[in-house]
């Protein structure tokens, strides 16, 4: 913009437009006008000789003849002074004190000659706005890269022509900080205009009135802040300095906020909130809310997160949500409920209505009609349930691989061979306390179900052995095998070493079970790792022994209220090396020797189960927590011990237990 200004402007421009095609001509010095640059460049100081900055000087340096000062300006390489030079010119100026000898540091040594020569004052050789107060370059801790001119009382309209805007023009707006840094404004208010070209007619227009700004307004309430960004009247952004070259000079701070602070402080809150609006949680994608929402339960999202707006109660009637529904324990889920889901989502693959009082088997057959994709079904202690319900889903939804059903009294085997006639993928099935099942209905299961690996059987009173034979006879893939308090005896239970993929058996309370029935299982089923023989009191040490040599899988046994003693312990710790857990709770037996024998023997050993072994001292316990810190003691005093711990952890304590 500076050659625009210059008296051979006019013609340049006029030249250009002539021979626009031809070649342009390379400028020289990339200011081409009036700005301070310029006189910098010009002072014959030996502080820059060193630089080969001086006219004519080594590099290739070259010179250019401003029109309007008749200064000289050299050009390095065709591009213009190095920072170096201007830093070193800097230095210089800082050592200065007074306005005569910044004018004659920015005249050479020839126009010094002549104006002295002349009698005139050095002053006019110079315009004043050019000369800053050296305080300014005197500030300790701050880098200043060029000296700048800076408004000072008194300036007349010609500054706003000394400034190089062009070196300005890309300087981007600056991010508003939370604390105001508020320059003083132009009369329209602006102080965004980022030193771009309307902020410099808005500065002419403002010096031609005689106005001159001040620097920036000081930090409201700051006193810890030890610099300031200067604003000149280009309207340059604080950050930049001065056109984007960073000068900032030390300021008195005042403990008053100005009223452009004010005003300015006032501003940055409203974009705050603005920001604040904009960083809703809403403004998440809608695939990171959907994960957020998956953490809620049923209940939570349909009665709390569905209420806080329309967007919210769309995401949670998104389809992921109603794949597997979890209605368990709520008493209002009746069967209108369970005929909209239904009409709603027909992509529901699990559901759970455990304890679900008001659900009726017309409830979850019109469910069963809708859903025909449904694969897992649990449905504990629903007694009001019968054969319709289960019925009425074996014949709608033949992918069931899932059906746990116990403690339904009105069960009977009807319904099992539905199941056993459309469900031939099913895999867990849970009938524990159903009363009304017998054999009969277990056989039929059994021959349709081939792919069944977990079957739970508990109190059924009319099963018996045959229903144990047909599920080893046709079920080969079982993995879990519970028939817990069911009148089977060995001749039944023999007939599981058939299945080679056992691995968890449950044989709790088996009246007519002896010895040689368990050590044979052990033995044939090589994958066997759970094995459950609590309140069998026919179990004695030598099945304990046969166990730990022949259960090479073996990691857990339990052996609650067995007939054994210290010898069951000892041969555990002496010939198994696999065996994790051991429960010998209730045996009368048990003493001090086993409990010390087994600890330091067996090497795999982290649970020790002797709650109420009423012969094993608690002293002899504190001792072996301390020993074998690695191993898990449970009794009475040890599991009242942890139970406390964890509740002084989760910030429990005496004085809050009243008032919780």
């Amino acid at each position: 913009m500076g050659h625009l200004l210059s008296k051979n402007g006019y013609h340049l421009k006029k030249r250009t437009r002539k021979l626009n095609h031809r070649k342009k001509k390379k400028r020289n010095c990339f200011l081409q006008g009036p700005c301070m640059l310029c006189f910098i460049v010009h002072s014959n100081s030996s502080g820059l000789d060193d630089d080969n900055h001086l006219e004519g000087g080594a590099n290739g340096s070259r010179c250019r003849h401003n029109s309007i000062t008749g200064i000289s300006v050299p050009v390095v390489g065709g591009i213009g002074i190095g920072a170096a030079a201007a830093s070193k010119f800097a230095e210089r100026y800082a050592t200065l004190g007074s306005s005569e000898d910044c004018s004659k540091f920015l005249l050479s040594p020839r126009e010094l000659a002549i104006w002295e020569g002349q009698g005139r004052s050095l002053l006019s050789a110079v315009p004043a706005k050019l000369i800053p107060p050296p305080s300014l370059f005197r500030t300790a801790g701050v880098s200043v890269t060029l000296p700048i001119p800076v408004p000072v009382p008194g300036c007349t309209s010609d500054y706003t022509e000394m400034v190089c805007k062009r070196k300005c023009s890309e300087v981007q707006r600056c991010t508003p900080c939370k604390q105001p840094r508020c320059a003083f404004t132009a009369p329209d208010g602006g102080l965004g205009n980022g030193g771009v070209g309307e902020g410099g007619v808005d500065a002419a227009s403002n010096s031609e009135t005689g106005h001159c700004h001040l620097p920036l307004c000081p930090l409201p309430s700051s006193s810890s802040s030890s610099s300031a960004s200067f604003a000149s009247s280009s309207s340059s952004s604080p950050a930049d300095g001065f056109c984007g070259l960073g000068l900032h000079a030390d300021l008195p701070h005042s403990s008053d906020s100005s009223p452009c602070c004010l005003h300015h402080y006032e501003n940055c809150q409203a974009r705050s909130s603005d920001a604040a609006d904009y960083l809703s949680i809403n403004h998440l994608p809608s695939s990171i809310l959907l994960k957020v929402l998956s953490h809620l339960t049923v209940k939570e999202r349909c009665l709390c997160a569905s209420l806080v707006c329309k967007y919210w109660r769309d995401l949670c009637l998104d389809f992921q949500f109603w794949k597997q529904i979890d209605l368990s324990g709520l008493q209002r889920v009746n069967d209108d409920l369970l005929v909209k889901i239904a009409s709603r989502r027909q992509n529901v693959t699990e559901i759970n209505i455990s304890d679900c009082r008001g659900v009726r088997d017309h409830g979850v057959s019109s469910l069963a009609s809708h859903c025909p994709g449904l694969q897992k079904y649990t449905a504990y202690r629903c007694k009001q349930l019968g054969d319709m319900s289960l019925s009425a889903l074996a014949t709608h939804c033949p992918l069931l691989v899932k059906v746990h059903v116990g403690n339904q009294d009105k069960l009977t085997d009807e319904s099992l061979k539905q199941l056993g006639e459309h469900c031939s993928e099913l895999k867990d099935i849970h009938l524990g306390q159903c009363y009304s099942i017998t054999d009969e209905g277990m056989v039929a299961l059994a021959r349709g179900c081939p792919k069944l690996q977990r079957l739970y059987l508990q109190e059924n009173k009319m099963v018996t052995d045959r229903s144990m034979r047909a599920v080893a006879e046709h079920c080969p893939e079982l993995q879990f095998v519970g028939f817990m308090g069911c009148p089977v005896t060995s001749q039944g239970v023999i007939h599981l070493t058939e299945l080679r993929n056992l691995s968890v058996l449950d044989l709790r309370h088996i009246s007519e079970l002896n010895n040689e029935t368990v050590m044979e299982v052990v033995r044939k089923c090589r994958n066997l790792s759970s094995l459950n023989l609590c309140l069998n009191w026919s179990i004695n040490d030598r099945c304990v022994e046969i166990i730990a040599k022949e259960g090479r899988s073996l990691k857990e046994l339990y052996l609650v209220s067995c007939k054994i003693t210290d010898h069951a312990l000892i041969a555990i710790g002496q010939y198994s090396s696999t065996i994790e857990t051991v429960d010998a709770g209730w045996c009368k037996d048990i003493t001090d020797q086993g409990a010390t024998q087994i600890a330091q023997s067996s090497k795999s050993l982290r649970y020790l189960g002797l709650m109420r072994c009423d012969k094993v001292n608690e002293e002899t316990v504190e001792r072996l927590v301390v020993q074998y810190p690695h191993i898990v003691f449970s009794t009475v005093m040890q599991d009242c011990k942890r139970t406390l711990e964890r509740a002084y952890q989760m910030g429990w304590s005496p004085n809050t237990s009243n008032t919780s």
